[in-house]
């Protein structure tokens, strides 16, 4: 194989590793608490309604302010997660709690990356639930598994089109 060959296989595997073993968990040793659900959804109280198969992520509660803060700024940072609703006058903004914002923050990021446990972890200060913690004008996002998993791998794809890309116009169409 030519180098440039050599290079886009080794990318496609790495992906291939990431995908599997990594966010969706395959022989990677999880803890206990990240998949537990909480049998309690504070504030507001959340709808004790289960809807079939979905899943929303929130806010442990009682975990240190510090911790839910940090976690909380990463979510809506670096987590890249819709933090739009918690801004004042958004649909979410009240109550305006640590706890009731990190829940939506710690939702949204979880539905846009793949609906795993993985995803709702944020340093064991998220727990995953069966109740929709939807309140008045606010409304959590919430998808079915196998739609947050096709959102997940097209994102996959596109990684890998871009690293394919990228490494064609490093290498050129004659490099090697």
């Amino acid at each position: 194989m030519k180098r440039k060959e050599w290079i886009i296989h080794g990318l496609l595997i790495l992906e291939f590793y990431m995908y599997t073993v990594c966010a969706v968990g395959g022989g990677v040793e999880q803890r206990a608490e990240m998949g537990t659900p909480i049998p309690t959804f504070s504030p507001p109280e959340g709808n004790t309604t289960f809807v079939q198969g979905a899943t929303w992520c929130v806010a442990r509660p009682g975990v240190s302010e510090a911790d839910l803060q940090i976690a909380l700024d990463w979510a809506c940072g670096l987590g890249a997660a819709d933090c739009s609703a918690l801004q004042p006058g958004g649909a979410c903004y009240r109550p305006e709690t640590l706890l009731s914002h990190a829940s939506y923050a710690f939702n949204s990021y979880y539905q846009q990356n793949g609906n795993s446990d993985i995803a709702c972890y944020f340093g064991g200060t998220a727990a995953i639930t069966g109740r929709d913690p939807s309140y008045e004008s606010c409304r959590y996002l919430t998808s079915e598994t196998s739609s947050a998993a096709s959102l997940f791998l097209w994102r996959l794809i596109w990684r890998i089109s871009g690293a394919l890309i990228l490494l064609h116009l490093s290498f050129g169409v004659n490099g090697g």
